[in-house]
């Protein structure tokens, strides 16, 4: 009787964890692959990318838990040595380098955006506050170990970090906010039907 038990429990706790692991591998796949999509600036060590974007999708889709696991673990990809980073130096010491304050900001980053997103009606507009939120923590974080890291003014450091990214920052944001309101209501009507 006892065995059976054990065995009930194991056969139904294994598939409740399978969707959870695969989803939190697939999301922090997806920052991979948009970290790659990068365009080195002229002006400044930190390339525009569209792996903050990736980073607010997955903190709007993903509850917080699975959301701070994707990114927990993309980091500790990154900082092993594999390419998961946006090119440059790779590993840790791209961590402790020039965009190190956006990187490490990441889990932080995609559970600010799922508390919040989860917090009201998981709508469009609620999808822009949930993004714009943490994408402004985002920059402050990218910012902040950038001035310790350079001892630059904070003008200098507005500019290397902050207010070129702004445009396509409100682009993100709101693309962000668009994906996760649309799979909410496709969610939903695939729950009702």
């Amino acid at each position: 009787m006892q065995k059976s038990i054990r065995l009930s429990t194991m056969t139904t706790s294994a598939p409740a964890l399978f969707w959870p692991v695969v989803r939190t591998f697939a999301a922090g796949m997806l920052v991979a692959v948009c970290a790659h999509l990068t365009v080195p600036l002229l002006f400044t060590p930190v390339p525009f990318t569209l792996q903050p974007m990736a980073v607010l999708i997955v903190g709007l889709l993903l509850p917080r838990k699975e959301a701070f696991a994707a990114l927990v673990l993309y980091l500790v990809e990154g900082a092993v040595g594999l390419p998961v980073f946006t090119p440059g130096i790779g590993g840790l010491a791209q961590l402790f380098g020039p965009t190190g304050g956006y990187l490490i900001a990441f889990p932080a980053i995609a559970v600010l955006a799922s508390s919040i997103f989860r917090a009201g009606n998981r709508t469009f507009m609620n999808g822009i506050l949930a993004a714009g939120i943490a994408n402004v923590v985002l920059l402050a974080a990218g910012a902040t170990w950038f001035g310790i890291l350079t001892h630059a003014s904070l003008s200098v450091v507005a500019h290397a970090t902050i207010l070129p990214f702004l445009p396509g920052d409100a682009v993100k944001v709101c693309i962000a906010a668009g994906i996760a309101s649309s799979w909410t209501k496709v969610r939903t009507r695939l729950h009702q039907s």
